[in-house]
């Protein structure tokens, strides 16, 4: 089985498809690193050295970290293959699962999936690593659409484990499900979008990162103040409970009238809330308090599940290390 080419393969040689090839490896599976592109002998064995370099870093950084031990880097470093354009037909034919992550453009993701069609069997996975594109406007470039889909991996790809799967309405359910089975078996946590801009986190992270560079330029804030305030209070807080889980929990009229008001004092276009927060509040849908929000808590017992959000915030006090004993004795 050594001589097996790999079930995995990652079009494209850059920091993505690194990433994933390093995740892949580190699961135990031998994976595939194709470059598409036709190279002389110098210019290949330049890209290969630098792809193994990096990923032989990357790697040394977890055991200096102590999160491997130095001598699992060699070994894991192995299972990645590093396949050139000669031999990226035989890759792509014997792969189950591949992304494809090459520059963030139509016209190189059309090359791209030239190659992926001609070579990969039918019954392949193909998805793309893209951060831009939607996925419906990939899968025209797809043969066999219903096996495709976007995957949006999270940098630094080996060590997040939140990956996006975004589908479009051609997308065969049966291969979203094998997708997810897959992505689980290495560690991951798979999330599942539509097929809207900006996936689930960067079109979350980009309006909290705008507007903090938005009180540094008001004055309101330093960049140090904005960021112990976001790891220590917002990061924490949101580490702990999701962020709609956060607006059952406070309550969604909660949210209403902060909206309004910042609605009204900063800035109309960006603080007005959606449609949906203000049909729930008018229909008494706050959220844990009424039993009924963005979730449902009838039936649900609320003692347990309030000491659980406490114990998983305790529980990022504690990593962070700001948790403190109570005091001993009475100060005067």
């Amino acid at each position: 089985m050594a001589n097996e080419l790999p079930r995995f393969a990652a079009v494209g040689a850059g920091r993505m498809g690194r990433g994933i090839a390093i995740a892949f490896a580190y699961a135990g599976h031998r994976i595939s690193l194709v470059d598409l592109r036709p190279r002389s002998d110098e210019a290949w064995q330049k890209l290969r050295g630098e792809a193994q370099a990096e990923i032989e870093a990357s790697l040394a950084g977890l055991a200096q970290l102590g999160v491997i031990d130095a001598r699992q880097v060699g070994a894991i470093a192995a299972r990645v293959d590093f396949v050139d354009a000669a031999n990226a037909p035989a890759a792509l034919a014997a792969a189950e699962l591949v992304f494809e992550g090459v520059p963030e453009t139509l016209e190189a993701k059309r090359d791209a999936f030239e190659h992926i069609n001609r070579h990969c069997r039918e019954d392949a996975i193909l998805t793309s690593t893209t951060s831009s594109i939607l996925v419906t406007q990939l899968a025209a470039l797809v043969y066999r659409p219903e096996r495709f889909l976007n995957m949006h991996w999270l940098n630094p790809a080996y060590v997040i484990p939140v990956v996006e799967l975004s589908c479009h309405p051609g997308t065969d359910p049966a291969v979203l499900e094998r997708t997810k089975a897959l992505m689980e078996a290495i560690g991951k946590l798979p999330v599942v979008c539509g097929a809207s801009p900006g996936y689930i986190v960067p079109r979350l992270q980009a309006l909290v990162m705008n507007e903090a560079a938005r009180m540094i330029e008001e004055g309101a804030a330093t960049a140090e103040e904005i960021d112990k305030a976001t790891r220590y209070g917002l990061g924490l807080r949101f580490a702990a409970l999701g962020v709609v889980e956060f607006i059952d929990f406070g309550g969604c009229d909660i949210l209403h009238h902060a909206s309004r008001e910042m609605a009204a004092s900063i800035d109309r276009a960006r603080y007005t809330a959606p449609a949906i927060v203000d049909r729930m509040v008018e229909e008494g849908r706050l959220g844990l308090k009424s039993g009924s929000g963005f979730y449902e808590y009838e039936g649900r017992d609320v003692g347990a599940y309030r000491r659980d959000v406490l114990s998983r915030t305790l529980g990022m006090l504690k990593h962070a290390g700001l948790w403190q004993p109570p005091a001993a004795e009475t100060r005067e």
